[in-house]
């Protein structure tokens, strides 16, 4: 049995379309499960069984013996939350007491760290595991990550016999795709932008405050959640070296490129122009971030990575242009 916490979100149910894709019938789906809009990324999909993300931890301490590998993607994922006591208890805490029994009980475990633990990206985006301490996250959700990444970075160098299994932590750039209708702001901005075209015809960007940066030049690594979950299927199944390593495309790409790509999805002719960037969130404002995906690379991944215009080829042509959110 494969369990996916965080299964009714957004790379969780495409995570769990992608086993049953693969063959893996034996899915336990965990989540809170309290948010009706959000029922609709399991529907059709084939599960074992769902438990309340509360009742969790004590089900895999009485079931670990069908459990074949955990693949934690539950998570608080709002970068505007202020209530740290939030993210230490659902992102900190909780997935210590995961990798603990998963530790214990030897199951492999896969679990989704982010990008965002490296800030202004001050040290680079290589995720070699020397340098991980001394990230610096810009918001507690960030911050969550990296405490989670360098607790178990130490765990493993005073205990380093501890976990006999395999276990792989993945710093997710900015994801895209179906199956995120229900994230609100926090959604990607390929769903906003094209949300945004359909109802007024045009889309406005950040404009740029920095001499070096043109108008819609900021850039960021966008990886379609296709891609992404086929990378978590390659380590279930092929066990590369442990490690924390970085899941983009390695290729920054233009805000004005994916705007341009979304209007050209939807059979419309670009009417973009620009806004200031709030003045609350421009000291802190990412101009550039791009994966160093040597370490992916070298742990036998070879797959292509979608080319933004194909994954919002894919994302808009097949889903948002036709209302059909759900992969």
């Amino acid at each position: 049995m494969i369990i996916v916490t965080g299964a009714a979100g957004f790379i969780g149910s495409c995570m769990v379309k992608r086993l049953n894709d693969a063959g893996y019938a034996e899915v336990l789906a965990v989540d809170d499960f309290s948010r009706p809009d959000k029922h609709r990324n399991l529907e059709g999909k084939q599960l074992w069984g769902r438990v309340n993300r509360l009742n969790f931890v004590r089900w895999l301490e009485r079931n670990h013996h069908e459990v074949d590998a955990v693949i934690h993607l539950g998570a608080r994922t709002d970068t505007t939350e202020t209530n740290v006591d939030v993210f230490n208890e659902l992102n900190l805490e909780y997935s210590k007491a995961l990798w603990m029994l998963c530790s214990g009980f030897q199951i492999p475990f896969l679990y989704a760290s982010s990008a965002a633990t490296y800030g202004l990206g001050a040290l680079g985006y290589a995720d070699e595991h020397a340098l991980i301490p001394d990230l610096k996250p810009l918001n507690p959700y960030g911050q969550s990550k990296q405490d989670f990444d360098v607790w178990l970075l130490e765990t493993i160098r005073h205990q380093p016999t501890a976990f006999q299994s395999c276990w792989a932590g993945f710093k997710f750039f900015n994801v895209y795709g179906p199956n995120e209708y229900h994230k609100g702001r926090m959604a990607s901005v390929v769903l906003h932008t094209a949300r945004k075209i359909k109802a007024t015809g045009g889309m406005q960007l950040f404009r740029s405050h920095r001499p070096d940066f043109q108008d819609g030049a900021q850039s960021r690594d966008f990886i379609y959640v296709k891609d992404v979950v086929d990378v978590l299927l390659y380590f279930l199944e092929n066990k590369p070296p442990n490690g924390i390593y970085n899941l983009g495309t390695g290729k920054a790409r233009t805000f004005l490129d994916l705007a341009t790509s979304t209007f050209n999805a939807l059979g419309t002719e670009p009417d973009i122009s620009f806004i200031d960037t709030p003045a609350d969130i421009r000291d802190t404002y990412q101009y550039f971030t791009q994966a160093d995906m040597r370490k992916l690379r070298a742990a036998g991944y070879h797959q292509p990575f979608c080319e933004l215009e194909v994954g919002i080829e894919d994302y808009v042509g097949r889903y948002l242009s036709k209302d059909e959110l759900i992969w």
